[in-house]
């Protein structure tokens, strides 16, 4: 499976001027700055709403930053099973991708 890293494709838009891209790196680094929650917690909560939103790539990206900030395959599960109550019936199909990088990043 093909990792969702940022660095490439940021520098790629940022450097022929795309101030839409440009937008959400800034608020990227607002949203994800030290505050009342850990980045761990942080990245769970952006993994339930990758499954909700049923992107991949965010899924990918999330639950590989979510496990190297220490994150539990069991939390990981728990927040998809959130996302799952929160999305209904399509979030479970969502979630099957998950499954697949949890197999890769988390499971033992």
């Amino acid at each position: 499976m093909r990792s969702s890293g940022t660095g490439s494709g940021r520098t790629w838009f940022t450097s022929r001027g795309s101030k839409g891209h440009k937008a959400i790196v800034d608020l990227e680094s607002v949203v994800y700055a030290d505050g009342a929650l850990t980045q761990e917690h942080r990245e769970l909560i952006a993994t339930g709403i990758s499954i909700v939103k049923n992107c991949e790539s965010c899924m990918q990206w999330h639950i590989e930053q979510a496990a190297a900030h220490d994150a539990t395959l069991e939390e990981v599960i728990e927040a998809i099973d959130v996302a799952i109550k929160m999305g209904g019936g399509p979030a479970t199909v969502a979630a099957r991708f998950a499954m697949d990088v949890i197999s890769e990043v988390l499971d033992e």
